[in-house]
């Protein structure tokens, strides 16, 4: 039987696992973290490939997977709905995808603790040596390990994450908290806010417990702002204590200075719901924003997938899809040519053009956030960014 290393084991590298556990291969996941991932991230559009990879991973895409809704509506800053758009969508949270792709995945092949120092690969296969001492060895390796792969920065050092000049406030607000306005008005709707130079987005996700129960749910949302690399930059990265967290700022050490900009500002720029959203949300965190350009995938007996070879802005509403899509291709790829350089080669003729493509769209939608006059004037059109924002190009034309 064919081994298979899988480097990280977030949502890519665990839709992976699954997928070729199921085509039959043996499959270790080696994820660097002591404990349990779920409680990370946030909010998730879901669209038809992700659907179609979750059934090959044996999860059901039943009503449990998060909230359904079928309308987009932009507020103006009065709280009034400018623009209205039907379209009919899943949302789901991170919590609740990785709840259930771990529980599809037997215990003994998920590898918690596991912080890879180095790897080597020869004729014979690959052998990643973990910083504990601990040797694993298989016939490919994978890299799902994120935006910094330490794979990625072995094989490829000059591809790196480039800032894209903006960071996003995020969070998730409890539904039971908010008024009955808010509830009625934006709630159940994909909600859209355009002030001059930010744009702020949000949908219900399951709740506590990933509840979907109506009252029981949260409202996420993105608040997308401009914030210059260097100094603007520097100062929302550093906690109250005067701490500077340069690779990503935990929730709970975001200045409690900087929180109450924020939702000062939320009140003078959003429209009143998305504003008592930001208020009653207990701990929104920081997101700077980045993108990251391969351009390779396969080198050797080791390839990169998921954030580890690309990272779209969030307007595209397509970094777990396209994981999804890349865990699809590989499986393909290895059941084709077998656990071998040639496989992973396929792989990389079959998915680097649409991770590159999905990196470029990316950076279109985020001129929206960016362009507040000249050329780029016409692309604030409310409708216009509610029909191209985190939509599912598998049944849209570009």
């Amino acid at each position: 039987m064919s081994r298979v290393l899988i480097v990280g084991g977030s949502l890519g590298g665990l839709m992976a696992a699954n997928v070729l556990l199921r085509a039959g291969f043996e499959v270790t996941v080696l994820e660097k973290a002591t404990s349990s991932l779920d409680g990370r991230g946030a909010g998730i559009v879901t669209h038809r490939p992700l659907l179609d990879a979750l059934a090959l991973c044996g999860v059901p895409a039943d009503a449990s997977l998060g909230v359904a809704i079928d309308r987009r509506v932009t507020l103006d800053l009065q709280g009034q709905a400018v623009a209205k758009t039907h379209m009919p969508q899943v949302l789901t949270s991170w919590s609740r995808l990785y709840a259930l792709l771990l529980e599809a995945l037997p215990a003994a092949m998920y590898v918690r603790g596991a912080t890879l120092a180095s790897f080597t690969q020869d004729d014979q296969g690959v052998q990643a040596v973990c910083e504990d001492g601990r040797t694993f060895e298989g016939d490919v390796l994978i890299a799902s390990d994120g935006i910094r792969s330490v794979v990625r920065a072995a094989v490829a050092p000059e591809v790196r994450a480039q800032y894209a000049g903006y960071v996003a406030w995020r969070g998730v607000c409890d539904e039971a908290v908010l008024s009955q306005h808010t509830l009625s008005t934006v709630f159940e709707t994909f909600g859209f806010g355009l002030p001059p130079g930010e744009q702020i987005i949000g949908y219900p996700v399951a709740g506590l417990e990933n509840s979907v129960t109506n009252g029981r749910r949260r409202y996420n949302f993105v608040w997308y702002r401009p914030a210059p690399e260097g100094e603007a930059l520097q100062s929302l990265m550093t906690d109250a204590d005067g701490v500077h967290h340069p690779l990503g700022l935990p929730p709970n050490k975001v200045s409690w200075r900087h929180l109450a900009d924020a939702r000062l500002a939320a009140r003078e720029k959003l429209a009143p719901q998305f504003a008592e959203i930001m208020e009653k949300t207990a701990q929104p965190f920081l997101q700077p924003i980045y993108d990251c350009y391969s351009t390779r995938l396969a080198f050797g007996r080791v390839a990169l997938m998921g954030d580890a070879a690309f990272v779209a802005r969030p307007h595209v509403g397509m970094g777990v899809t396209k994981a999804a899509q890349d865990a699809v291709a590989l499986c393909d790829a290895l059941k084709q040519h077998g656990a071998q350089p040639a496989a992973l080669n396929a792989y990389e003729s079959q998915r680097l053009m649409d991770g590159q493509a999905v990196v470029e769209r990316g950076r279109r939608l985020g001129a929206y956030m960016q362009a507040t006059a000249g050329g780029h004037e016409a692309l604030r059109d409310a409708k216009a960014v509610m029909e191209q924002t985190a939509i599912d190009l598998s049944t849209k034309p570009t």
